[in-house]
């Protein structure tokens, strides 16, 4: 997604011509920035305000990147829906709503406004502070992880063919869910596997069940539309991510198996566990 040429915003001292803008806000946010919402603020030195902010990201007229951040979330939500659906949208943002002008980018952007200078992030003399850079995904790690999450996410049906439900263990039998899946190419080059009793996966599910008695931070359990009844269930923690549907089974990702997306069945526990999560997610407005 990205706006129009024209669009411009007041950036420090000079004019931004908008990229690409982001939410970020507890039920929707670049997840490569933390496990939730909190983490991906403090990510850009940001107080977690509950309703959240947009993120503009942008150039100036000398092609330094610039992030501008608004608390107009609204504002920024319609131009990206505009975007995705090949519409020109003029994203300027009233000066009363900027909150900060961030030097540098947070996030990767594949796009650079014409007729300026090539982006390079600001000088000192524009600004001092460190200026924000993407988190490294190229080696496995939480960031690329999150991502993997994310594409599994956005991507259902494709990795969910891919599994053979005939690998889970039948109800009524003694092996613990997280068991069976077929080989498939995994986010970060690997692969899709199951064990039975794989350690990771029952840590997993029991760090999940913590979070219905003990909520977690906001945004480490976030519920968005899926078709039909259901909902796409995204889950997060120290070193793992959850991808579940609520009448199907989940995938886990874990820090420690890179690459390795692990398919669990629903078994007697599981659908439990994933209407408990949905009743406390965050969701979008």
């Amino acid at each position: 997604m990205a706006g129009t040429d024209e669009d411009t915003v007041a950036a420090a001292d000079d004019a931004l011509y908008v990229l690409t803008a982001v939410l970020l806000t507890p039920a929707q946010f670049p997840s490569v920035l933390g496990d939730d919402y909190p983490q991906a603020c403090a990510a850009l030195g940001l107080v977690p305000l509950a309703d959240g902010y947009g993120l503009v990201l942008g150039q100036d007229g000398d092609g330094a990147r610039w992030t501008v951040v608004i608390d107009d979330v609204s504002l920024v939500a319609v131009a990206i829906a505009s975007w995705d659906c090949g519409m020109e949208y003029d994203l300027s943002p009233d000066e009363r709503t900027v909150v900060a002008a961030l030097p540098g980018w947070p996030l990767a952007v594949a796009v650079a406004a014409p007729g300026v200078p090539a982006p390079h992030d600001p000088g000192p003399e524009a600004d001092d502070r460190p200026p924000l850079t993407p988190p490294d995904t190229t080696a496995w790690g939480p960031a690329q992880r999150r991502m993997g999450a994310d594409e599994i996410a956005l991507q259902w049906a494709m990795w969910r063919e891919q599994v053979d439900d005939s690998a889970f263990p039948a109800p009524g039998s003694s092996a613990t869910p997280g068991d069976g899946g077929s080989a498939a190419d995994g986010p970060g080059g690997g692969g899709e596997k199951g064990q039975q009793g794989h350690s990771g996966i029952r840590r997993v599910l029991a760090e999940a069940r913590t979070y219905i008695d003990s909520p977690p931070p906001l945004g480490r359990v976030r519920s968005s539309f899926a078709p039909g009844d259901a909902r796409t269930l995204r889950a997060d923690g120290p070193g793992w991510s959850l991808v579940a549907r609520t009448d199907d089974i989940a995938f886990v990702l874990l820090d420690e198996e890179p690459g390795e997306v692990l398919p669990v069945g629903r078994g007697p526990e599981l659908p439990g566990l994933l209407e408990a999560l949905d009743r406390m997610a965050v969701r979008p407005n």
